[in-house]
């Protein structure tokens, strides 16, 4: 499904290469001062596309196999297959079983 085009706003690129995206357009893309983007080139117009990127320590928790299991784990709550413990004891005691 193709994307509906916006109106076209006019830009100038600097002598430093910058350029200033207008307000509107960082409004509909809720971009922010610091935010990544990537930037390449189709045809020949310049798309750029915000990056998210993840700290080191946490990339784990965004893998494939880790998110399955978020999934999986969300399913169970769901379906009430998951059991409260008050004492740790208790815990020990039913993995025990």
């Amino acid at each position: 499904m193709a994307r509906a085009r916006s109106a076209e706003r006019i830009v100038t690129l600097r002598k430093s290469g910058q350029l200033t995206l207008p307000a509107e357009l960082r409004k509909r893309v809720r971009a922010r001062a610091g935010d990544v983007f990537v930037a390449d080139v189709e045809d020949d117009a310049i798309v750029l596309r915000r990056k998210h990127l993840v700290d080191a320590s946490q990339a784990y928790f965004w893998t494939k196999e880790w998110q399955k299991a978020e999934r999986e784990a969300s399913a169970d709550v769901k379906a009430g297959r998951v059991k409260r413990f008050r004492k740790v004891a208790d815990l020990i005691a039913d993995l025990k079983k």
